[in-house]
């Protein structure tokens, strides 16, 4: 079973990303965890607190640290990702030499309203993660195009292609996974 930490990078009450995240957990995939990362009550980033991390900051960095994989569904903000996410992304890698991402299997999802969904946003997110080395999965690539009624009450996908998709896109992220952890055992 491998845990898969998942980062909304949405803070809103009704995200679309969020119920994304809800819904994947609901299809098949026996053998991930799939876990929200609370990141709302993270403060924004600050080198000064480096030598003494914030209780949720220091929360955050273990949750990533053990986890076996991250998962970001992100939204797109004005043509990139959110302050929010880039914010929990840079106290990752503090203070220098504890990065929390480098090697970790990394995968990135989105859903928006708007004509081109979320492909701006993962872009630059991807460039970020690589960065940081990160370990990326580069296909499928999931932008959503949110719909009212795609997700049901109940975070059930409606729409039987985006289901099977969605299916897929976790059958090739658990095979990534396995693949990557192998490769870092060597």
């Amino acid at each position: 079973m491998y845990n898969i930490a998942v980062i909304v990078g949405s803070l809103r009450k009704e995200s679309f990303n969020k119920k994304l995240a809800l819904a994947l957990d609901k299809l098949k995939h026996t053998q991930l965890q799939l876990t929200l990362t609370k990141i709302d009550d993270i403060p924004l980033y600050n080198q000064d607190l480096d030598q003494d991390l914030p209780a949720a900051v220091v929360r955050l960095k273990n949750e990533i640290s053990v986890a076996d994989a991250v998962l970001f569904v992100t939204p797109e903000y004005n043509r990139s990702i959110p302050g929010v996410l880039k914010n929990i992304i840079d106290w990752g890698t503090r203070p220098y030499g504890q990065n929390s991402w480098a090697n970790k299997p990394t995968a990135i999802i989105g859903a928006s309203p708007g004509s081109v969904a979320t492909a701006v946003a993962q872009s630059h997110l991807r460039s970020i993660m690589v960065a940081i080395d990160a370990i990326l999965l580069g296909q499928p690539e999931v932008y959503i195009l949110y719909k009212d009624g795609l997700i049901d009450d109940d975070f059930n996908f409606t729409v039987e292609n985006t289901q099977k998709f969605m299916q897929g896109f976790l059958d090739r992220f658990n095979q990534w996974i396995a693949m990557s952890l192998v490769k870092n055992i060597k």
